[in-house]
């Protein structure tokens, strides 16, 4: 149906859930809810993304307030815990909050830290979780993520390293270089081109997330062109957003890995509660609890700002329908 600005904006709700660790370098995550006729979506573009980034997440929250999901495959999804920079100490705590996980996903190359913090940490995550993948959020040389292979390897495996380096050149070096497979996140969801780093043989798993991609639709389009395989992950989305990535993990024609979608845990309050159960989140829409987003509210300066984000991004979006 045809989304008008003024009825997107009369159904917009901002919000600011506060965090239980530092994640992103933020401890408070802003966002904006869509109560939409087709059921509720996320705007959550990362306050330093500027509008031409920004309208991609504003498309997949119209998608999801104003059309129908897709048709689905399956009715749950096992997902990661995620383990933030935090000292190895802090581990078993973060751990908690995803009862039932066999995966665990571990940020590692955070700036001010060492190599020797990132291996204490993942070391940490292997007392408790079986199978660790690692993400570096392009942190590393390729020098220093050979180095790091190596040592984050010396006592177990890695199931995969994710954006160990900024550029799809580097991930195709890395990957020439290293026993661990190679996943790509920045350089599909933040490209021109999201096949590229495939067309270079510089990845063996694809880390894509709704949001980014611009909708559901658009992330299984890309999925359909992609012949490794793929991780749904979240973007720091609220309950919202991660229904989203649930759905369209469930819409695959093939899921292979635990999605990266269990990051309500980092959150102290949600809009609504996905609950965990066996390691694995169940497929489904998500209504926000009415008392939540009256209690989570940003301040009034906040929902002004994001009023006039949601107007600049909706102009770029009106211009590329003409």
């Amino acid at each position: 149906m045809p989304v008008s600005l003024d009825d997107l904006l009369g159904r917009l709700h901002v919000l600011a859930l506060p965090m239980r660790v530092r994640f992103r370098g933020i401890t408070v995550r802003e966002l904006a809810l869509i109560d939409g006729p087709a059921g509720w979506g996320e705007f959550g573009a990362f306050v330093e993304y500027e509008p031409p980034e920004a309208a991609h997440w504003l498309a997949s929250g119209i998608e999801s307030a104003y059309r129908a999901r897709p048709p689905v495959l399956r009715d749950r999804i096992p997902i990661n815990a995620t383990v933030p920079a935090v000292p190895a100490p802090q581990v078993p705590e973060v751990l908690a909050r995803f009862p039932g996980a066999r995966t665990a996903k571990v940020k590692v190359a955070e700036p001010g830290q060492a190599l020797a913090d990132d291996v204490a940490r993942v070391n940490a995550v292997r007392a408790v979780i079986p199978t660790v993948r690692v993400d570096a959020n392009g942190g590393w040389t390729v020098e220093q993520a050979v180095a790091a292979v190596t040592a984050l390897t010396a006592d177990g495996p890695l199931e995969y390293l994710e954006q160990p380096c900024k550029t799809v050149a580097e991930l195709a070096e890395v990957r020439r270089r290293v026993d661990v497979a190679v996943a790509a996140d920045e350089s599909i969801r933040k490209a021109s081109d999201p096949l590229a780093v495939v067309r270079a043989r510089a990845a063996d798993v694809a880390v894509l997330k709704v949001a980014p991609l611009g909708g559901m639709r658009a992330l299984l389009g890309i999925a359909a062109e992609i012949d490794i395989p793929v991780v749904i992950s979240s973007a720091l989305d609220s309950a919202v957003g991660i229904a989203a990535g649930l759905t369209a993990a469930a819409a695959l024609p093939r899921l292979e890995h635990a999605c990266g979608l269990g990051t309500g845990g980092l959150f102290v309050e949600d809009v609504a509660d996905i609950i965990a159960v066996d390691g694995s989140l169940l497929v489904g829409d998500v209504t926000p609890d009415p008392a939540r987003l009256a209690a989570l509210a940003a301040p009034a300066d906040r929902r002004d700002w994001w009023v006039d984000r949601v107007r600049a991004c909706f102009a770029l979006l009106a211009q590329t329908r003409q």
